[in-house]
C-alpha cells in the first residue's frame, strides 16, 4: 500500500484508491501505512516539522465525502515560505487552503491535554496557505485513502509574521482568499472544529496515544477555514485572515515547474 503510494510520487502518476487494500474506513490501518511512508522518508535525510490537521472543515468534508478529521506528518522539505515562485513539477493535483499554523513552544505528550495546557503550549501563530495533494487519481478517497497517503499532505506557506494568543482568539477569525484575483473561499476560526485550539487538542491527543507526540519547535497547520480550491501553473493565492493578516502563494508556470 504504501509502496503504491510511493511510486504516484515518485512518478507524478496518480494511483488508484488504496481502500480496495485496507478498505474504506479502517483508519487505524491506514495510519500504519502512513507511518511506513512517514519512516521512508526520515531514511531518506528528511526532517519532521510538524504535523497537519485535515478535514476540519464541514465544507471541506463535504467536498470529499468523510465525515472525521485525520492528522499527518510535514517535513522540512515541504516549507516552500521562503520561496518567491512555488515549484509545481512535485505536485499532481495541488489545492489550496487557508488556516491558522500554530509554533510550539512546548511539548504536548503529557496527560494533561486540557483547554488551558494546550493554549499554554503555544508559542505563537501565524497565517498559513496549504497545498494539499492527493496521490490518488482524481481525489477518490474514503478516509483511509487520505490517511494512508500522509493525510493529502503536499506543502505549505508561512507568513512569518508571528502573533501570541494573547493578542486575538483562533476561533474569532475570518478568513477570506483569492485565486487569481477571484473570490475563492470564506470562512471563520469556528468553522474548524469549532475552534483551531479545539482542533490542536484533538491532534495533540490523538499524536500522543499513537506514540507520536507534539514536540516543542513543530508547526501545527490547524486544519481549513473554508473549502479547498484546485490551482494549476501559474497560479497566485492570496489569503487575508484577521488579527493574523495576509499570506500568499504563487505557482510557477508550465515553463517554469
Amino acid at each position: 500500500m504504501a509502496h503504491r503510494l510511493d511510486h504516484a510520487q515518485r512518478t507524478g502518476v496518480p494511483c488508484a484508491p488504496v481502500r480496495d487494500l485496507i478498505g474504506a474506513t479502517d483508519v487505524e490501518l491506514a495510519y500504519q501505512v502512513q507511518r511506513v511512508g512517514v519512516r521512508r522518508r526520515i531514511d531518506a535525510g528528511e526532517r519532521v516539522a510538524g504535523h497537519k490537521i485535515g478535514l476540519t472543515a464541514p465544507v471541506v468534508q463535504r467536498q470529499l465525502g468523510v465525515d472525521q478529521p485525520d492528522f499527518g506528518v510535514l517535513f522540512d522539505t515541504m516549507d516552500v515560505s521562503d520561496l518567491d515562485v512555488i515549484p509545481t513539477g512535485g505536485l499532481l493535483q495541488p489545492r489550496v487552503e487557508a488556516e491558522i499554523a500554530f509554533r510550539l513552544g512546548a511539548d504536548l505528550d503529557g496527560p494533561d491535554l486540557s483547554p488551558a495546557a494546550v493554549r499554554a503550549a503555544v508559542r505563537h501563530a501565524e497565517a498559513a496557505i496549504e497545498i494539499v495533494d492527493s496521490r490518488i487519481a482524481g481525489w477518490d478517497i474514503s478516509i483511509a485513502d487520505t490517511i494512508a497517503d500522509n493525510a493529502s499532505s503536499g506543502l505549505f506557506v508561512l507568513s512569518g509574521r508571528p502573533v501570541p494568543l494573547s493578542d486575538f482568539e483562533p476561533a474569532d477569525v475570518v478568513m477570506r482568499m483569492t485565486v487569481d484575483g477571484a473570490a475563492a473561499s470564506a470562512g471563520t476560526g469556528r468553522d474548524c472544529l469549532g475552534d483551531p485550539l479545539a482542533a490542536l487538542a484533538w491532534l495533540a491527543r490523538a499524536a500522543r496515544d499513537r506514540g507520536d507526540p507534539l514536540r516543542a519547535g513543530q508547526v501545527v497547520l490547524s486544519g481549513a477555514l473554508g473549502r479547498m480550491v484546485p490551482v494549476g501553473p501559474g497560479a497566485r493565492v492570496h489569503a487575508e485572515i484577521s488579527s493574523l493578516g495576509p499570506v500568499g502563494a504563487v505557482f510557477a508556470g508550465k515553463e517554469d515547474s
